[in-house]
This record gives structure tokens, C-alpha cells and sequence, in this order.
């Protein structure tokens, strides 16, 4: 046999043993889906006998990873089948009862990314957004967005507009989806905006220091008028906040998981919620 023949052979063996190891991988896979639905179940019903949170906040991260894992090249490849992965997500809130959702979809540094990427991302997000404001099968969610939408592109800024709008009489959960956010500028525009508002009343300026307290600031929040998170779930390996909701998470109960977004499954949101469970909330008490 040549030289080029026995490499040939090597490769032709390789790939081969390569092809096997995936095929025992997808037969494992198979073989062990009744297992996680049995425990999935069973999980579930724990979950349901304890005190859950009304509030839950998901940071989605880890997209464009499992795109690369899964070989998949295209631009928003990962960011489609995380959009996709929301409507699970609705489904398991409704299900458990929690009443309000908040999801990070765009923080203000995505939109830096590369053109194609970046357009390939807007384009998911506005039709998602779409998707949700008509989503059927049980009570319609409540769309409200909030971030800085006016620097957003004019088409997802418009979209974002439309579907808070047709959605406000709807009787569903409440989903926040923020794009375009940054804590550190949520807290900037909410300063202005106290600061407009005092002005506003005619309030002297070396008066104004005494109207600014936690109560006011919150007032000025983005979530003004909603519930902090009693949860905050952060896929993709990385255990920090990166500015998400800096004043709303103080007293927020923080759960990181390894797992890429579009690859979160029920079996993942229920641990998170029995480790919530399994907590003693002090609140600094």
C-alpha cells in the first residue's frame, strides 16, 4: 500500500470512527428521552407544590456558541433558534403560574456588532416580537419593551412601538423584553428624567437634592410601575449581571447555568425555580 493509500485509510477510519461515536450519541439521546420526561414530570410537580416566583427575568445568552457548536454558519443562526426557544419559555411561565417575565433579548453593545450579523439579529428580533404580539394557544402575554427604543433602528423601533400597543388589553403574563438596555443608562435617564420633573415643578434648584430618594428614582425607572425580579436566570456559563436591571436585582435571587440559550430546556427553568425554592430570602434583614 502507498504512502498516500495508507493516509487515506487513516482518514477514511477516523472519520468513520467519528460517524459511530455520533450515531451511539443520537441512540443514547433517544433511549434516554423518556427518562427526562419522567423526571421533568416529576420535578414539575415539586416545583408546583412550593411558593414560586410571580417575577421571573432570563438573561438569553449564549446563542452565537451554540451555533458554533452545532456547525451552523449562517448569520443569526444561533439568535433564530433562541428566538424560537421564547415561545418555550412563555409556555413553562404560564404553566407554573408566574405572572411576569423579563427577557434581555439586545443589550446596547450588540448593536456594535458586524453588519451582517447585527441586520441578521434585528431582523429575528422585530419578527419575533410580531410573532409574540399574535402568538395564540392560551391568554395572549402583555409585550411591553423598554430600553432606549428610540435609538434602535427605525423598523424594530417602530415594531416594538406597534406591538406594545396591540397588546395592552391582553390578560396573559406581562413580558418585558429589553433591547437596546444598559443598566448604567437606565439609571442616567432615570436621573433626568427626576431632574425634568422637579424642574418642572418649579422646585429651586438647591431644593431639588431633598425630593431625590430611592422611592423617586424608582419612579423613573424603565420597569417604573412593575415588580422587581424575584429571580434572575443567566444561561451560557458566565456568572455575572453585565448591567442587567442594576437597581431592580438588589434584593433578586441569581441562578447560572452552563447551558446555551436555544439549548434550555424545561428540565433547566425547573431547577432554577427549586433552587429559588430552596433559598431563605432575608432581604439584608
Amino acid at each position: 500500500m502507498t504512502e498516500a493509500a495508507s493516509d487515506g485509510a487513516r482518514v477514511g477510519a477516523r472519520t468513520r470512527g467519528v460517524r459511530v461515536a455520533r450515531l451511539g450519541w443520537r441512540v443514547r439521546s433517544v433511549a434516554l428521552v423518556p427518562v427526562y420526561r419522567l423526571y421533568t414530570r416529576r420535578l414539575r410537580a415539586q416545583v408546583l407544590a412550593a411558593t414560586l416566583p410571580a417575577h421571573v427575568a432570563v438573561i438569553l445568552d449564549g446563542n452565537r456558541r451554540w451555533a458554533s457548536l452545532a456547525g451552523l454558519r449562517e448569520p443569526g443562526a444561533g439568535h433564530r433558534q433562541g428566538a424560537e426557544k421564547l415561545d418555550e419559555l412563555l409556555g413553562w411561565c404560564s404553566g407554573l403560574g408566574v405572572s411576569e417575565l423579563t427577557v434581555w433579548a439586545l443589550s446596547s453593545e450588540n448593536l456594535a456588532r458586524e453588519g451582517d450579523e447585527l441586520e441578521a439579529l434585528l431582523e429575528i428580533l422585530a419578527g419575533k416580537l410580531a410573532a409574540l404580539s399574535e402568538r395564540r394557544g392560551g391568554p395572549a402575554p402583555r409585550i411591553r419593551v423598554f430600553g432606549r427604543v428610540e435609538t434602535l433602528p427605525s423598523r424594530l423601533a417602530e415594531t416594538a412601538r406597534r406591538v406594545q400597543a396591540q397588546t395592552a388589553g391582553n390578560v396573559g403574563l406581562c413580558l418585558n423584553v429589553a433591547l437596546g438596555y444598559s443598566g448604567r443608562d437606565e439609571l442616567v435617564d432615570a436621573t433626568r428624567a427626576l431632574i425634568r420633573s422637579l424642574a418642572a415643578s418649579q422646585i429651586p434648584a438647591d431644593e431639588m437634592a431633598d425630593h431625590v430618594d430611592a422611592e423617586a428614582i424608582a419612579r423613573h425607572l424603565y420597569t417604573a410601575e412593575h415588580s422587581d425580579p424575584e429571580l434572575i436566570i443567566r444561561t451560557s456559563g458566565e456568572m455575572r449581571l453585565s448591567g442587567f436591571l442594576p437597581w431592580q436585582s438588589s434584593h433578586s435571587e441569581f441562578y447560572f447555568t452552563d447551558v446555551y440559550w436555544p439549548a434550555f430546556r424545561e428540565l433547566d427553568f425547573l431547577r432554577a425555580i427549586r433552587t429559588f425554592q430552596q433559598r431563605k430570602r432575608r432581604f439584608g434583614r
